[in-house]
């Protein structure tokens, strides 16, 4: 059975617990890194941990990733996000993958700030899966043997500055901004029987109380194992990384059709771009200062249930 942790601060001390109700129980050690941490404990272990609880509402909670780690992302990765996108999920040929800066990486109720110059910030609730042991050759993962690889689930808010990522093509330099990714609150660590619902989590994500994006994992293109195994043979992974899997559909941004795209790629460089940021300014569904972006994921039968990240946004000074 999953276990829940967090990574907090408390009287100057920054410590991992195990999540009980409205209180957490410190692990004893000092584990500076979350890669540190899974090499440590699973679920199995930290349920067997006592101690003195501590009040949740006393602690600072911080994110459960910390920013030593790689953030890799995966783009395009929901059908109807892919049908929206104006691209057909059945005849998708790749895995689009990128990364963004781990310096971003906050804790889940932090403010974003929006920065200076960027009109078109956008939202993108994901499931993040952090890695438990080292990958360091090509590795052939099923889902029998994705416990082997995998230590727990956490939920990412991938924000992105689209007037950047879109018009310049820089997904790294348009979603690497300070604050733009939120990880938490929970880290939940899973045995290998909760693995098999990986493949029925509802992601949601509410900006100012109103649903903008509500999908499940049962629709992602690329599960983590199959990802997994492409990724292995391109690059390492260490204990601790972060690997976000995709958004759904409801993003603010707005793609035009298969039909305008092939038009818009005939047009001169300039009339095409103009018309991109004709058409964003129209979409009231950008942040703004003050907005209240709510992100939560949980299993369909409750027994996995990662927590909510609150984010207001904030205008940069």
């Amino acid at each position: 059975m999953s276990i829940n942790v967090i990574r907090f601060e408390h009287q100057g001390r920054i410590r991992w617990g195990v999540v009980q109700n409205t209180r957490v129980v410190p692990v004893p050690g000092d584990y500076v890194t979350t890669g540190d941490f899974v090499l440590a404990h699973d679920a199995a272990s930290l349920k067997r941990i006592n101690g003195d609880p501590l009040d949740i509402a006393e602690v600072r909670i911080l994110s459960p990733v910390t920013q030593n780690q790689q953030f890799v992302c995966q783009g395009a990765n929901y059908r109807q996000h892919m049908i929206e996108s104006g691209m057909d999920p059945d005849v998708k040929s790749y895995n689009m993958i990128f990364t963004k800066a781990s310096n971003c990486i906050v804790a889940a109720d932090s403010e974003v700030v929006r920065p200076k110059g960027v009109r078109f910030l956008d939202y993108e609730v994901e499931l993040g899966l952090i890695i438990k042991t080292p990958i360091t050759a090509a590795t052939l993962v099923v889902g029998a043997t994705l416990h082997r690889y995998i230590a727990g689930l956490v939920i990412v808010n991938d924000y992105s500055a689209r007037d950047i990522q879109i018009p310049q093509m820089q997904f790294y330099k348009g979603k690497s901004f300070r604050t733009f990714g939120p990880v938490g609150p929970y880290l939940c660590l899973l045995e290998p029987g909760d693995f098999s619902r990986i493949d029925d989590l509802q992601l949601t994500l509410k900006v100012n109380g109103e649903v903008r994006q509500n999908d499940n994992t049962s629709n992602l293109v690329y599960g983590p194992a199959e990802t997994l195994t492409e990724l292995s043979s391109v690059h390492d992974f260490a204990p601790g990384d972060l690997l976000a899997t995709g958004t759904p559909s409801g993003c603010a941004l707005a793609i035009p059709s298969p039909a305008k795209q092939r038009i818009g790629a005939v047009l001169p460089e300039r009339v095409k771009w103009s018309i991109f940021f004709k058409t964003q300014a129209k979409r009231s569904q950008y942040l703004k200062h003050g907005d209240l972006v709510e992100a939560s994921i949980h299993s369909t039968d409750g027994a996995i249930d990662l927590g909510v990240q609150r984010n207001k946004i904030v205008q940069e000074a």
